[in-house]
């Protein structure tokens, strides 16, 4: 079978980074955030139109001036749960940390869900770049990159050695014989590691995809490396076309260098597709939402989230960029040190830098549905992406792709027509992971 595209939808809410002004448009609800029956519909209306995942990114810190939708919503397991009994073969993919969480609580979570849904659980695994939630942990401090990396290596390596704690045939539940487990089928883990000590055995068998599919976002050097080792699908950051098609190389070439199969890793760039009836009218309607969106302060603010939640609003905004380089390494450091290095190139004020937080950048995703399918064609073939990580402001502009951009891509033979299997890793063309401890062969 020739590559096919892979789509997955990132709801909005009532407004993410960028999205300011989201919560006053009257199609939508303001508590779309906390709303389960919201990400219920954004689900099925995504199942119906065959996408691969649904995706819910998290954070465990907020003061008053972050993004309005991380103000107040969902905690991703318990609202993905809830989605799982409303779908049958949409993916679930939530965020959790690696950093502020422990292996053997967050491999159970994640179990059950994959279990919940019939195999349809995917974790992204984060290491937090939020230096503030370090304080609601009981931390003084948050860990530099490097313990952060570190520790979501082997954080990963012992959840999954968890998810193996049961081999497929562990329950004969056999009543003549009374047999209910065969023990030799259950196996403690026993880790000893840098950074964790885990007994096992986990106290949940596997489900029909045999773990849930690892997720990364990894763009620095340590989250490249991260993704290539352990990850089996990727939020790609995008940019320009020559920018995605270089990450995706990338990727690619490391996976392969780790003795893994390159194809075995899936590569999601953001979408944030406007479609209207006409590529001059798509263009108007993203203008018209970058002037809803473009608060000054609300940038101010989301430009400190890179630098440990720095309050900016300290300094003078028309004076030079404040020397603030030291706060990096905690925060989001790739992002952060490119703000400071295109800050001194071109001697910015904090004033141009904040501005340029939330500069208008034309979607390549922009115009008439044929356009708008006529450019992912385009970067899908020049090796940019496996898939789409979509987000759509409203349901009814979801609904202008799913009625007049999928059915080019299928007609293109570029989207499927029909799911092809029940599970996360079926519809991803990934293989079903063997059990370390099983001397059978492996699942296909």
């Amino acid at each position: 079978m020739s590559r096919r595209i892979h789509l997955a939808l990132h709801p909005y809410g009532i407004g993410g980074p960028g999205q300011h002004g989201l919560w006053k448009d009257p199609r939508v609800a303001k508590n779309a955030s906390i709303d389960v029956n919201y990400y219920i519909r954004q689900a099925q209306a995504a199942e119906h139109a065959l996408f691969d995942a649904l995706f819910i990114v998290d954070s465990q810190f907020i003061n008053a001036t972050y993004p309005h939708h991380y103000l107040n919503r969902l905690e991703p397991l318990t609202l993905l749960s809830a989605v799982a009994t409303h779908t049958r073969h949409i993916g679930l993919v939530g965020t959790a940390s690696s950093t502020y969480n422990a292996p053997f609580n967050l491999a159970r979570r994640f179990a059950s869900l994959d279990l919940i849904s019939g195999g349809r659980a995917g974790w992204n695994a984060v290491t937090s770049f939020d230096t503030g939630t370090a304080r609601n942990f009981g931390l003084d401090e948050h860990p530099d990159y490097a313990s952060r990396y570190g520790r979501a290596l082997e954080f990963v390596q012992v959840t999954q050695g968890l998810w193996d704690s049961y081999e497929d045939d562990a329950f004969p539940a056999d009543v003549e014989r009374n047999v209910f487990l065969d023990p030799s089928k259950l196996h403690a883990l026993n880790h000893e590691g840098e950074h964790f000590k885990v007994a096992g055995p986990l106290n949940i068998s596997r489900s029909p995809q045999g773990q849930p599919v690892i997720f990364q976002a990894g763009v620095s050097e340590e989250g490249r490396d991260l993704a290539a080792r352990v990850a089996e699908g990727i939020y790609a950051p995008g940019g320009s076309l020559e920018e995605a098609q270089e990450y995706y190389a990338d990727i690619k070439r490391r996976t392969a260098a780790y003795g893994r199969d390159p194809e075995h890793i899936k590569i999601f760039i953001h979408g944030g597709p406007v479609v209207a009836a006409t590529d001059e009218a798509a263009r108007r309607r993203e203008r018209e939402i970058f002037e809803e969106d473009n608060d000054f302060d609300r940038n101010l603010a989301l430009l400190g989230r890179s630098f440990c939640a720095y309050d900016f609003s300290v300094h003078e905004l028309d004076a030079p960029f404040p020397e603030v380089a030291h706060l990096a390494e905690k925060g989001g450091r790739t992002n952060a040190t490119q703000i400071i290095a295109r800050a001194k190139e071109q001697n910015l004020t904090l004033r141009e830098v904040a501005d340029s937080v939330n500069q208008f950048r034309r979607s390549p995703f922009t115009g008439s549905p044929r356009t708008v399918a006529d450019t992912i064609e385009q970067w899908f073939e020049a090796g940019t992406f496996d898939g789409i990580n979509l987000a759509f402001r409203t349901d009814d502009e979801l609904e202008l792709f799913i009625d007049g951009v999928v059915p080019l891509l299928q007609k293109r033979g570029l989207f499927r027509t029909a799911y092809e299997a029940d599970t996360l890793r079926g519809n991803l063309g990934l293989p079903v992971p063997a059990n370390r401890y099983s001397r059978g062969p492996a699942s296909a």
